[in-house]
């Protein structure tokens, strides 16, 4: 398991504190007005639309927030303001980043992110510096219960069209998809019986760099973690892998 999904994984177990919880609902509305903008405001047609409601419930955004934010996106006045980017960089031990982001403001958002690599020991990209590191795939995440047999569910994630499975996470399986699959893939696991917890089209880093450098690790662990919860920003990929001991000490010393 890469050190990003080890970092998703922490991230899991700490919850979302009261002061940023309007910084949550606002990038979850940010999420769901580019997916309707892109494909339209009707969930059941728009795949990435459905997905993002779904994550913006997860987070416990109010329903009329996500209405509204639909209603924006499909047309309503300001959609046209918001646009996708994405920034390239390198983290602390040449670790590579892509961080994609959701801006009314492009100035602001790229003066923000600049200023976050500078701060943390990275260095801000041009475009396509990084991101052929990357392949974009589907990833499908099932719960592991003591009632999960995992070869029954590697054959019906393989005739709903997946491809592959991961074990490595305690808690989860994670089922492996051409993006173009994942509505295929996740409506046929629930089909067979099975509880889909997420399912999201991600970019997986074809190889890895190992950080064990103390202060290196908790530069980029930071610099992650800024990252991530700056408004704008939806998505941020790292091909890093880190011994889960100390990325646990870095998470616990930054208070985060």
């Amino acid at each position: 398991m890469s050190g990003h999904s080890k970092w998703a994984t922490i991230k899991r177990h700490k919850a979302v504190v009261d002061a940023k919880r309007g910084a949550v609902y606002a990038k979850m509305s940010r999420e769901i007005i580019v997916a309707a903008r892109s494909g339209g405001g009707d969930p059941q047609a728009n795949f990435r639309l459905r997905q993002a409601i779904d994550r913006a419930k997860a987070e416990g955004v109010p329903n009329d927030n996500i209405a509204r934010a639909i209603e924006k996106g499909a047309g309503g006045a300001g959609a046209d303001s918001m646009e996708e980017l994405t920034y390239e960089g390198y983290g602390p031990s040449g670790v590579a980043i892509m961080v994609r982001c959701a801006t009314d403001n492009r100035n602001r958002t790229a003066g923000d992110i600049r200023s976050y690599f500078s701060k943390y020991g990275g260095n801000l990209g041009e475009t396509g510096c990084v991101g052929w590191m990357f392949k974009e795939r589907g990833e499908i995440r099932i719960v592991k219960t003591p009632k999960l047999n995992e070869d029954d569910l590697l054959l019906a994630a393989l005739e709903a069209g997946g491809e592959d499975m991961e074990t490595d996470d305690e808690e989860i399986v994670q089922i492996i998809c051409q993006p173009n699959q994942i509505d295929a893939v996740q409506q046929g696991l629930e089909k067979a019986g099975y509880k889909v917890q997420s399912a999201e089209i991600t970019m997986s880093p074809s190889s890895t760099i190992e950080v064990t450098d103390k202060d290196a690790a908790k530069q980029l662990l930071r610099l992650l973690d800024i990252l991530e919860n700056h408004d704008d920003v939806q998505n941020v990929y790292a091909n890093f892998d880190m011994d889960m001991a100390l990325m646990q000490e870095n998470w616990a010393q930054s208070g985060a």
